[in-house]
């Protein structure tokens, strides 16, 4: 006290700034920089904040580790994200580091022992050099008197890709695997996954683990990475890729946001997914935008089914091409096999061989390793170009890109159920099937016999036209359409003699009468409902194309299934959808309000559940709790007199063929909807069981007799309601299990249910407040329902029997022996060689998913 009071008040402010001015000198500054000059130190604790404040460079710990690195992250994100990191080979084990400009001018990052740890490591460098940390998050090392630094943290990323970052793309240099994950979620250290660029033919996005390739984008258009059919617009259109070469012979992809205020990355997580995320302040949280591999498909990892192999991106399920047969029946990964070699690569050289032809397999992601062809004049198609090629095995005309060759086994194909690009495979002309050339002589002898029949035809009308009596007409049209103001009478017209020819020949739709009145929209007036088809209305996507919400007035909130113009399936099924579903009314199924028909669009307006689909809840671990088995047993319940009423009640029998959680849609009060019949087929009054030529449907859910032989029947929909069953149980997809012992969730529920322990199989989250009796004996039903035999199963009225009465008698359910047997149903019949009526099972099925 006395020493205060003793003190001249001059002294003690001399004392406080010489404090101040010596205590900023330690510590780099006292306000925040976002530069580090020669001769200053940062130290563990201080940091560099970006003049924006966006970025932050500093020591940090990743989780629970005491290993001290310096990296870049987010300025003032509660959940810090690291984005750049400099010593992550290295790390410091305490805090004594710090990061400064060594005497040669570069950045150096040094331990409690002055020991060296990590250097920028730039050679002939000015010694008057100066470190800023930019608002794009990269950190530059220059000079006031160079215009280009001389180093800067953008060149020498870690897992992290950035706006504002450029990949080098460079074909003389291969592929840059520029990004490299981290070691695990805690530790930075290099891991065992890369993402970057390949430039053959055209760019493309691969990730790698180690030096096997793990996923690919599809090559760059200049438009869209076009082995990603569903990239996002907003999020994706800010790539682009420099039109001119630097002088070294590179180009560089780079990515813009949309928005340039928007927090965007691309990370390539530890586990080898990369995610593409972007900030969302109103949740203060990080959300996925895209993940590649696509997490929901294991078609996204590389080559699934192996050379020649096809995977269909609906179900996974792989398939050989037109022309090849499976090498391997244990092991896709094996691939396909050429059946008959190509007439180049025999010895033979016998004209009666035929010529190579080729056949187009629409909407595939193109395979890898492709080279690009130079057009040599208007006279030489693509298609040419292959066939003067012995090598080439196939041929692709993509926009954007122009002709795509490949001349060697084709590898990483999938088939999308639109988008994506006919790839044309090149075949021996005895595996062409019904796609043979036919020979000039078989040409010229249609035509004469054509010819010749016209001219008796025409001959016997002038002989006998006095004694032709004129016929009264009869309309086949069945869909009559509303008068609206804002419709196309005439096309309106057009549309409905198209629509009148009958779906299933096996029917006599003289004894079928359609709707009383389907009410018809104008494009306008549906464009305007959903905000010009705006991507906030969007519900989800399907085989079809697109469903939007929206609002037309007298209709409330309607659901628009817009039918894709580029859509490989779709025209069929809208077809059908509008002949069966418009004749349908019960409260548990969909109901159509109206369509659209004009030009080259149409619709379906259906009425809109705000509840989405059952599978949005029942495989999601923060949603399936809100349904409790209250809940679930009324879904399950209103499903199976859904199904009954379309088995019975109905005026038309049908059969849906397509059954699942994700056509299974929820409305206000959870009431459950049957929805999407683009697939389903109707019965005769007498018919108990039909044979198709196309097996439609989704695996896992398909009955063994349809699958394998493409027989269905009424109880082909109560297998697929006994899976359907099981996994509202249980919680999870039949399709989860499928690496494991079981392969099925129809085997695991069998061994539970043998060994008597069928509690075991239900959700953890009903577990507790569930009725176990009741629950019980919906497995109990389920196991009826997906026995092996037709025959074996109950039929839905006995199913609604057995679930609402705690009396009824249920019988033993027999061990189901087919789940765990993977079999490719074709699309055709068999060869002559088969016996009649044999039908080939080798080829891919088609899955509609109708998300709303």
């Amino acid at each position: 006290m006395e020493f205060v009071t003793g003190t001249h008040p001059g002294s003690v402010f001399q004392l406080v700034s010489i404090f101040l001015i010596v205590f900023c000198s330690l510590a780099l500054f006292c306000s925040a920089s976002s530069s580090i000059t020669q001769g200053q130190t940062l130290k563990d604790g201080a940091t560099l904040i970006s003049d924006g404040q966006t970025f932050e460079l500093g020591f940090f710990s990743p989780g629970n580790s005491s290993s001290r690195y310096v990296g870049i992250w987010y300025y003032n994100l509660s959940n810090r994200t690291i984005v750049w990191v400099a010593n992550r080979e290295k790390p410091i084990s305490d805090e004594a580091g710090v990061l400064t400009i060594g005497s040669d001018g570069n950045l150096v990052i040094l331990d409690g022992n002055s020991s060296e740890i990590w250097s920028s490591n730039v050679s002939s460098i000015s010694k008057n050099t100066s470190a800023v940390l930019k608002d794009a998050g990269n950190l530059v090392l220059s000079t006031n008197e160079t215009t280009m630094p001389y180093w800067e943290s953008f060149d020498f990323p870690t897992d992290t890709f950035l706006p504002g970052m450029r990949v080098k793309v460079n074909a003389n240099e291969g592929v840059n695997r520029a990004f490299r994950s981290w070691k695990s979620a805690n530790d930075p250290a290099p891991g065992d996954y890369f993402s970057g660029v390949d430039p053959r033919a055209a760019p493309q996005l691969m990730i790698w683990n180690g030096s096997e390739r793990r996923w690919r984008s599809g090559h760059w258009n200049k438009l869209i990475f076009i082995g990603l059919p569903e990239m996002p617009t907003r999020y994706s259109a800010g790539f682009s890729l420099t039109d001119r070469a630097d002088q070294n012979g590179s180009n560089y992809l780079s990515y813009t946001p949309w928005n340039e205020s928007d927090k965007l990355r691309f990370r390539i997580g530890w586990d080898g997914y990369e995610e593409q995320s972007i900030w969302v302040e109103d949740k203060n949280e990080w959300v996925v935008l895209m993940s590649q591999p696509n997490k929901s498909t294991e078609c996204e990892l590389y080559n699934k089914c192996g050379n020649f192999g096809l995977c269909s991106a609906s179900d996974a399920s792989c398939d050989c091409m037109q022309g090849f047969e499976r090498i391997n029946w244990g092991n896709w990964s094996d691939g396909c096999s050429r059946k008959t070699p190509l007439k180049c690569q025999r010895n033979s050289t016998n004209d009666e061989d035929g010529e190579d032809g080729f056949v187009a397999v629409k909407c595939t992601k193109v395979p890898d390793f492709a080279d690009l062809v130079v057009s040599t004049g208007p006279q030489v198609t693509c298609e040419q170009s292959c066939l003067n090629n012995c090598s080439c095995t196939a041929y692709a005309d993509v926009s954007g890109l122009g002709c795509m060759l490949w001349t060697t086994e084709l590898v990483d194909v999938q088939q999308f159920s639109k988008g994506g690009n006919t790839l044309y495979v090149r075949l021996a002309h005895a595996d062409l099937g019904g796609s043979k050339r036919l020979s000039t002589l078989a040409i010229s002898l249609f035509s004469v016999t054509g010819a010749i029949f016209v001219a008796i035809f025409i001959f016997l009308v002038w002989r006998f036209r006095a004694k032709l009596k004129v016929l009264p007409t009869t309309s086949i049209s069945w869909l009559r359409i509303s008068e609206t103001p804002t419709h196309n009478a005439g096309k309106s017209k057009e549309f409905s003699t198209e629509m009148s020819g009958s779906i299933d020949p096996t029917v006599d739709w003289n004894q079928v009468n359609g709707p009383d009145d389907l009410p018809a929209f104008s494009f306008n007036s549906v464009a305007a409902a959903t905000d010009h088809f705006s991507l906030v209305n969007k519900l989800g996507n399907g085989g079809f194309g697109t469903v939007y919400k929206g609002n037309l007035p007298g209709l409330e909130e309607i659901a628009v299934k817009r039918l894709s113009q580029v859509s490989c399936q779709g025209l069929e099924e809208f077809k059908n959808e509008i002949n069966l579903i418009a004749k349908l009314q019960h409260r548990n199924l969909v109901r159509l309000l109206g369509c659209c028909i004009e030009g080259e669009e149409k619709m379906l307006l259906y009425e809109y559940m705000p509840n989405k689909s059952l599978d949005f809840f029942l495989f999601d671990a923060t949603r399936q709790a809100l349904l409790n088995w209250s809940k679930r047993f009324m879904i399950i319940e209103g499903i199976a007199r859904g199904l009954l009423y379309l088995h019975r009640d109905s005026r038309l029998r049908i059969i849906h063929r397509d059954l699942k959680a994700s056509n299974i849609l929820l409305d206000e009060d959870m009431i459950p909807k049957i929805s999407d019949f683009g697939m389903a087929r109707i019965f005769g009054g007498n018919q108990n069981e039909i044979n198709t030529m196309r097996v439609v449907g989704t695996y896992g859910y398909m009955a063994p007799e349809y699958a394998m032989e493409g027989l269905f029947s009424v109880k082909s929909d109560v297998y697929s309601f006994g899976v359907l069953l099981l996994e509202i149980v249980s919680g999870r997809r039949n399709t989860s299990l499928r690496t494991s012992e079981h392969l099925s969730l129809i085997g695991y529920a069998w061994n539970l249910w043998n060994a008597n322990k069928a509690e075991d199989l239900i959700d953890p989250s009903i577990a507790e407040t569930c009725n176990q009796t009741e629950l019980i004996r919906c497995i109990h039903v389920a196991l009826l329902c997906v026995q092996d035999s037709a025959d074996s199963r109950p039929t839905m009225s006995a199913v609604v029997l057995m679930l609402e009465s705690e009396t009824a008698n249920l019988p033993l359910p027999r061990e189901p022996m087919f789940t765990s047997i993977k079999r490719y149903v074709d699309t055709t019949f068999s060869t002559e060689e088969e016996a009649p009526g044999v039908v080939s099972v080798n080829h891919v099925t088609i899955t509609m998913v109708d998300g709303r």
